[in-house]
């Protein structure tokens, strides 16, 4: 039986076979040029990718640009840099939340206002991908560490998390309750239409968890809760971006009722594709386990068609996976190892 998309996906987290696996695909703004050259448009139909996202539009203002600098919605600037093979990044240079020294600095800053986010226009969005898995929100709500740094600076921030100092623990929750008012007020506006909400936080590095037991129990973990208990509340699947390491956290994550742990990477020592499967298998779904550091830069074809049949054959039965990169697709990969690893995934 053929799916639909929406059908293929939520019967999968679900934890039950469909027709095939569902898809999913991060790409940075090169590899994005890269395959709309190739497709001649929009390449997320031929690639079978079941997931399309909506969020509500900012009518706020925002700083105008100048000398190259071009500004964020709570006031950081940015600047663009060229890495050359490894692409061009917005880099945050001008960082205000550094500048807040006390609780009174916190209370006068100008921070960016929920009022200011148009919510008419997600239901008629969620409309037009009704025949796809709709997802709501990003890798970035709340994503309390990188969020932050980008307005107060990764060494600070922290610092503010491990001394739990008030004022830096007051700025996190500004962004906390800012995001999470934003998909409240998204969700209450779509009545139902959105399948998936995205969550992110960065819990592991290459070489295991991110930050201490305690650290997460205290700051991390009442704060993400809210989240997922969020998604619940309106009937959606809670998805987590998490970069590296984070076997040890799968099962805090569990325990917490996230969904779906996304950009799953297979490379770290304890990240085995199939141990972490075994522990997880009905309990915690994964979105990625596709190289983006070692397999699609530079494997050969028939490497990254030996890795998708893989996931495919021992990761995929049984539901809740999605087979997806484990993260943006860099500059400097090979177009026909992208085609090659969604080829293998459309075959079944």
């Amino acid at each position: 039986m053929n799916m639909t998309s929406k059908q293929r996906v939520m019967t999968s987290l679900n934890w039950q076979e469909t027709d095939r696996v569902p898809l999913q695909i991060y790409v940075t703004p090169e590899i994005d040029q890269k395959l709309r050259d190739h497709f001649k448009g929009d390449y997320l139909q031929p690639l079978g990718i079941d997931f399309r996202n909506v969020y509500p539009v900012y009518r706020g203002k925002i700083k105008p640009s100048h000398d190259g600098i071009h500004y964020g919605l709570w006031g950081e600037g940015y600047c663009r840099v060229s890495h050359g093979k490894a692409g061009t990044y917005d880099e945050a240079v001008i960082l205000p939340l550094a500048e807040l020294q006390t609780m009174d600095d916190v209370e006068k800053y100008p921070w960016p206002r929920v009022e200011d986010f148009d919510f008419s226009t997600l239901a008629d969005q969620c409309e037009q991908y009704k025949d796809f898995a709709v997802c709501l929100g990003s890798a970035g709500d709340p994503d309390i560490v990188n969020g932050v740094s980008r307005c107060r600076g990764m060494e600070q921030v922290l610092i503010d998390i491990a001394t739990r100092d008030e004022v830096g623990l007051a700025i996190i929750d500004k962004r906390v309750d800012f995001c999470y008012n934003i998909l409240r007020k998204s969700l209450e506006a779509v009545k139902g239409k959105v399948q998936v909400l995205c969550l992110g936080e960065d819990m592991g590095n290459q070489n295991g968890r991110m930050v201490s037991p305690k650290d997460f129990d205290e700051v991390f973990r009442p704060r993400l809760q809210k989240f997922i208990d969020l998604a619940h509340e309106f009937g959606c699947k809670a998805m987590m971006h998490s970069c590296g390491d984070t076997h040890e956290v799968q099962p805090i994550l569990i325990d917490m009722g996230l969904d779906i742990l996304d950009a799953m990477q297979p490379e770290p020592p304890g990240m085995n594709p199939e141990k972490i499967r075994a522990q997880c298998k009905g309990k915690l779904a994964f979105c990625g386990l596709i190289s983006t550091q070692q397999t699609l830069p530079f494997g050969s074809v028939e490497d990254c068609r030996k890795e998708a049949r893989h996931r495919l054959d021992v990761i995929a039965p049984g539901g809740g996976y999605i087979l997806s990169p484990a993260h943006c697709i860099q500059p400097d990969t090979p177009i026909e190892n992208i085609l090659t690893i969604y080829d293998e995934a459309l075959k079944g």
